[in-house]
């Protein structure tokens, strides 16, 4: 499918992949406004977000579906190459479409993703799952999801909160990703530090930036620091 996509600017496209239950005109807004006078800015809206809408959504196949929703959207507007950025989410996404199709990537910008299974999982998830559904019981958060998203979001968040579908399959190698990759962790998050040791050592093109006062959202949370490295990598990327 063809994903509904905000694009501004012009220059070599930078694709945005947005976090879950955000879209592409409401995620990585700082980093538009500053990116969109040098570049074409790029801002999909993922399978089951925003204007993107699907009747049936598989949570088992959503990376790969997603994957493949990206390339399309990429032909559709004529996009050969780009530069692909994603948190969580959107660099799981871009992740599993930097290694499916590496001719369509120039470079790759990846936060918010775990490399391994954490030996406390399950505990994790019982809190992701409480926040979740602590989600669809608040009136405000339910009446705010509403108005940015035509799709059924609320289908995606069960069918997440209620499968195991982290593809830590895909996240626990970047030895065969062919494009120039930066990895940006926000210092707070323990189990996501760990891709600054282990990725260097599977793939010497991937750089490290480690953001002090952030966690897992580290482009909003720290939104110039992040911006900053990211530009530097992209002009070393042209």
């Amino acid at each position: 499918m063809i994903l509904h996509t905000s694009v501004y600017g012009e220059g070599h496209p930078v694709i945005f992949l947005h976090t879950g239950l955000q879209t592409g005109e409401t995620d990585f807004v700082y980093q538009r406004k500053q990116l969109q006078e040098t570049y074409k800015v790029v801002l999909p809206d993922l399978r089951g977000h925003g204007k993107s809408m699907i009747e049936e959504l598989d949570i088992h196949s959503y990376f790969e579906d997603t994957a493949n929703d990206l390339l399309e959207t990429m032909l559709h507007l004529n996009i050969q190459q780009a530069h692909i950025v994603g948190c969580s989410l959107g660099a799981l996404v871009g992740l599993v479409f930097a290694k499916r199709f590496p001719d369509y990537v120039k470079s790759l910008t990846l936060s918010g993703i775990m490399p391994q299974k954490p030996v406390n999982w399950n505990e994790l998830r019982k809190a992701d799952m409480a926040m979740q559904y602590g989600i669809l019981e608040n009136v405000e958060a339910v009446q705010y999801f509403n108005s940015i998203h035509q799709s059924d979001w609320k289908d995606f968040l069960r069918k997440s909160i209620e499968q195991d579908w982290y593809p830590f399959h895909e996240t626990e190698t970047v030895e065969e990703l062919r494009c120039r990759t930066l990895l940006i962790v926000g210092e707070e998050k323990e189990h996501e530090l760990l891709g600054t040791t282990l990725y260097p050592k599977q793939n010497e093109k991937i750089r490290i930036a480690v953001v002090p006062y952030a966690g897992h959202l580290v482009h909003s949370e720290q939104p110039v620091i992040y911006t900053k490295i990211l530009e530097l990598f992209l002009n070393e990327s042209r």
